[in-house]
């Protein structure tokens, strides 16, 4: 069985803590030096370590001032928002899902709008409970296009991964816009993500499309915002007009 490195280990066990709330916001860390006795390791291991916790949202400090606890709420980067599982698995979390439904119904207005096809046209859509480490986290809605939805009947949305299946079995899921707002929880989502009816979520719809830009699902996943947070890297254009990574497009309806 592979050694996990000790800059996960170390990175692990502050992420518990801070999740677990032994560590609450606005607490300082200790310091490298004690960490680095408290762990055994090196300064460029510890240093590793905050680096990654850092990246997640959880502490902040840095160049010179030491890392505080912002919050106990994990951030997901944009650029796994395709799968849960994967990017639960990334930061040493357990995913787990429950399936509440998959049926073939017709397309919502909205389905139908991101999709382009018509209103009332058959489509797959699915309803599952995401959890991380047992506790509830998300809510997930799909509507997939009938020809891919349809492999979804000779899966178990409760053994993986649907993204992952779905690739298996050929389906190009390419790349996907999403659009990310709050909006207030309601009968079923207070009830399946355990919280009051009308609490704050965090929303993400997505448009999954494939290479030559057919759309596939569309998704409407609704966070528990005292759990999951979202965060942006990007980087400082090279030259002036000129921008890379992450394109963030602001729109009115």
């Amino acid at each position: 069985m592979p050694t996990v490195p000790l800059r996960v280990q170390v990175a692990d066990e502050l992420r518990d803590q801070i999740l677990r709330g032994e560590l609450a916001p606005g607490t300082n860390l200790p310091s490298e030096a004690r960490l680095s006795a408290r762990f055994g390791a090196s300064r460029g291991t510890i240093r590793s370590a905050l680096s990654t916790l850092r990246h997640e949202g959880l502490i902040g400090g840095g160049q010179g001032r030491p890392p505080v606890v912002r919050d106990n709420a994990l951030g997901q980067p944009f650029e796994n928002l395709l799968s849960f599982t994967a990017w639960a698995e990334q930061i040493g979390r357990v995913p787990g899902q429950r399936t509440i439904e998959v049926a073939r119904r017709g397309a919502s207005a909205a389905a139908a709008a991101a999709l382009g096809i018509e209103e009332g046209e058959p489509v797959i859509d699915v309803l599952r409970l995401r959890t991380l480490d047992g506790d509830p986290a998300m809510l997930e809605r799909s509507s997939f296009v009938e020809r891919v939805g349809r492999l979804l009947f000779d899966f178990d949305p409760d053994c993986g991964s649907i993204y992952a299946w779905l690739i298996s079995q050929g389906v190009d899921l390419h790349s996907a816009r999403h659009t990310i707002d709050a909006v207030a929880a309601d009968e079923v989502d207070a009830e399946l993500l355990d919280l009051e009816l009308g609490s704050p979520l965090l929303r993400e719809r997505r448009r999954a499309t494939s290479a030559d830009g057919v759309p596939l699902e569309y998704g409407d996943d609704r966070y528990r915002s005292d759990r999951v947070t979202f965060t942006i890297d990007n980087s400082r254009p090279t030259s002036v007009g000129v921008t890379h990574g992450l394109r963030i497009l602001k729109e009115t309806s």
